[in-house]
């Protein structure tokens, strides 16, 4: 065995010295651990022997402790209540009600499903953490098959060997563009209007909805993107769709992550593709407008490693991403 290893002590030693720290009386701490005296004073004799120091004064009137045995009562408590909690610990781990769930996201993840997953989870699951992190979809793929992460949120080209996937999200993009576009000078943002009505209150009737845009009108617009290698898949759908259209990109800028494109667009920097899921909240300096015609879908998954048995930390998680997404 290795030395580190090695203890000249057994656990009863230390159970029986904080009984007669707390007593301070040997018949009594005997009683308590339903034990015959001379075992416990052997057993403390044995424990002075193997630390070299002396832990208790013996009186007539019972025991006192000494410098090191009130030292040694010290360093025991939060080993023995450590060790006292490991059943409870192990079983509350089984039960998924404790643990620790590595997740990764994306961008879009976070503009949609996350949020409520997240909320929920915390009120069914107080004592799981959940460590989270933005990443690419490829990066996401392979921290998935190299165990680095638990479960995350990303957009397939295709199916995964060993990972196993559940569809959270199917949406055609429109397209996010700077508020000073001549485009969207040119379409009036929805809006509703308060009109009379003879015998009831006032009611609210929506206006006609913004003209959807084709991409041929981005013909001369720079497009902000991400790099083809974070994301191939829907990439490769962003040129389709503009091969479709009959026009080829004008790319000035690939960033990431999305916020920073997003950012971009706000500075006047040019286009880019966003999802109607992700356009309920945006700022002033940005308008997002749909698409008629060829547009790019993106795919939201949520993936986890199929080669192994979720642990129960995950599998709460999993359970309650499939339900509230």
């Amino acid at each position: 065995m290795p030395r580190e290893y090695q203890f000249p002590f057994e656990l009863r030693h230390l159970v029986y010295f904080r009984e007669v720290a707390r007593e301070l009386h040997f018949r009594k701490a005997a009683e308590t651990l339903a034990i015959a005296q001379p075992a416990l004073s052997r057993a403390i004799a044995q424990l002075e022997t193997a630390l070299d120091a002396d832990l208790l004064n013996r009186t007539r009137r019972g025991v006192e402790i000494t410098p090191a045995g009130k030292l040694l009562l010290e360093c025991l408590e939060p080993i023995l209540r450590s060790v006292a909690a490991i059943s409870t610990d192990l079983q509350a781990l089984a039960g998924g009600q404790v643990g620790h769930v590595r997740v990764a996201f994306t961008g879009l993840a976070m503009a949609t499903v996350l949020p409520p997953i997240i909320r929920e989870f915390h009120r069914l699951h107080p004592g799981i953490r959940l460590e989270l992190t933005e990443s690419p979809t490829s990066a996401q793929l392979t921290a998935l098959q190299s165990g680095d992460i638990a479960c995350g949120f990303f957009h397939p080209d295709a199916p995964t060997p060993g990972v196993r996937t559940h569809v959270l999200l199917r949406e055609l993009n429109g397209i996010l563009l700077p508020s000073t576009h001549p485009l969207v000078q040119r379409t009036p943002p929805a809006r509703r209007s308060t009109v009379p009505a003879t015998s009831t209150p006032r009611r609210q009737l929506p206006c006609r909805a913004p003209r959807a845009l084709r991409l041929r009108d981005l013909a001369d617009t720079p497009f902000v993107l991400f790099p083809r290698t974070h994301n191939p898949g829907f990439y490769d759908r962003i040129l389709a769709a503009f091969a479709s259209a009959g026009i080829t990109p004008r790319i000035a800028e690939e960033v990431w992550p999305r916020a920073n494109g997003i950012g971009l667009v706000r500075a006047g920097l040019g286009a880019t593709f966003m999802t109607p899921s992700e356009a309920q909240h945006l700022p002033p300096e940005v308008t997002f407008l749909p698409l008629t015609g060829p547009a790019p879908e993106s795919r939201l998954v949520l993936g986890w490693r199929q080669s192994v048995a979720p642990e129960p930390a995950l599998a709460a998680f999993l359970a309650v991403a499939g339900e509230t997404a």
